[in-house]
């Protein structure tokens, strides 16, 4: 019976501390998406490393993959200036894997301009804990106009 109790209470322990790194994760997660449609390029640049790195992929025209490097700089930029509508990211399937103190987050996401959609796809970011925080240390995503998975 004590056997069992002790394999119980570890059970259970380690489901609390896999709950509270998760929890962790999705914050840091949630503080970008809300950042952006806030506006606020302060509470985006919060839940990056400042090594980050940031790329998107998509189809070209001719059908052609392509891979665009992004900077944090020029998205705190573009997230902070003024513009007549929000950018709101809305996320779903939100899957993590996490091993000690590294992480990784795959999502669906689509993503509208006011009220009009402009494109979806995926993204995926590798994370790492830094002190207390969970930090973006890289960011990839694909986009494109149609077949949306949400």
């Amino acid at each position: 019976m004590l056997r069992f109790a002790c394999s119980l209470l570890l059970v259970i322990g380690f489901t609390a501390f896999s709950f509270a790194q998760n929890t962790g994760i999705e914050n840091t997660i949630e503080k970008l998406f809300q950042g952006m449609l806030n506006g606020d390029s302060t509470m985006v640049h919060a839940s990056f490393h400042d090594d980050v790195s940031m790329y998107t992929t998509f189809i070209d025209d001719k059908g052609e993959n392509q891979l665009r490097k992004g900077s944090l700089s020029s998205f705190l930029n573009a997230v902070g200036s003024p513009h007549e509508e929000v950018w709101n990211e809305v996320i779903s399937n939100l899957k993590i894997e996490v091993d000690d103190g590294l992480a990784q987050a795959w999502m669906n996401y689509s993503f509208y301009v006011g009220d009009k959609f402009s494109h979806c796809g995926v993204n995926t970011m590798q994370l790492i804990n830094v002190g207390d925080q969970w930090k973006i240390l890289h960011l990839i995503d694909t986009r494109r106009k149609e077949n949306c998975n949400d």
